[in-house]
């Protein structure tokens, strides 16, 4: 098992979960996030004043997938939310040692 996090600009979220649900990802977690890269923030105008927002609203979304679904999903992540402009985001990969649905109690795969 593969957790997958990405963190992307808020109006691809439509995109990268069609995309996603497409190639049969059943289910993530998305959470509004702020933060900054290479992009740095930008300046604003505010009654005058000029004001440096450091933190750019991003979504972070949490995927927990099978390993052989892993390439798939990040090509896919990729595609649908690249618009080729600095601050697309990032994909972070990571192993995952155990999954357990409160619910039912399953375990692993069977709790995906």
């Amino acid at each position: 098992m593969k957790k997958i996090e990405a963190i992307i600009k808020p109006f691809k979220l439509d995109d990268v979960r069609e995309a996603l649900s497409e190639i049969g990802v059943t289910g993530m977690t998305a959470t509004e996030v702020k933060g900054f890269g290479r992009q740095k923030g930008h300046t604003e105008l505010y009654r005058g004043a000029e004001y440096v927002i450091d933190f750019l609203p991003k979504v972070k979304l949490e995927i927990v997938i099978q390993e052989e679904l892993v390439d798939r999903c990040i090509e896919v992540i990729t595609d649908a939310a690249r618009t080729g402009k600095i601050g697309d985001g990032k994909i972070f990969v990571s192993p995952v040692e155990k999954i357990i649905r409160i619910r039912t109690g399953e375990g692993d795969r069977d709790a995906i």
